[in-house]
């Protein structure tokens, strides 16, 4: 049980790491994301602050220990952003696109650390 607490931990502490770093340059609309959504991908620039809002919010729910049904919610959401993310990137042949696949699995990697985490304390009741 400790050794999955502790994976659980580190694989989720990444993600949402990663998921708020890059939360932070969509809710301010920088430049460089305004470039790559609107002009490259041809997305509204209106999704751009909503994207960030969701991915931060998004982060900090699978950061809090409870609330078991709302983390399937913000799993769900964050893989969702990551997979359009993913696909965005090779549609448009960008060149770092195969790197997404690392966020990709980490994202899996942390839910299943969590599935595993949440059967054995409901295991260990």
């Amino acid at each position: 049980m400790k050794t999955i607490n502790i994976l659980y931990w580190v694989f989720t502490g990444l993600f949402a790491a990663l998921m708020i770093f890059s939360s932070f340059s969509n809710i301010v609309t920088a430049p460089d994301a305004v470039e790559l959504i609107k002009a490259k991908l041809g997305y509204p620039t209106y999704i751009i602050p909503f994207l960030g809002v969701a991915k931060l919010l998004g982060a900090i729910t699978i950061l809090i220990p409870r609330f078991p049904r709302l983390k399937e919610w913000a799993y769900a959401g964050l893989m969702f952003d990551l997979i359009g993310a993913t696909y965005s990137a090779f549609a448009i042949g960008e060149a770092g696109a195969a790197f997404m696949f690392i966020f990709v699995a980490l994202g899996f990697i942390s839910y299943y650390f969590y599935r595993r985490r949440e059967t054995m304390m409901a295991a260990s009741k």
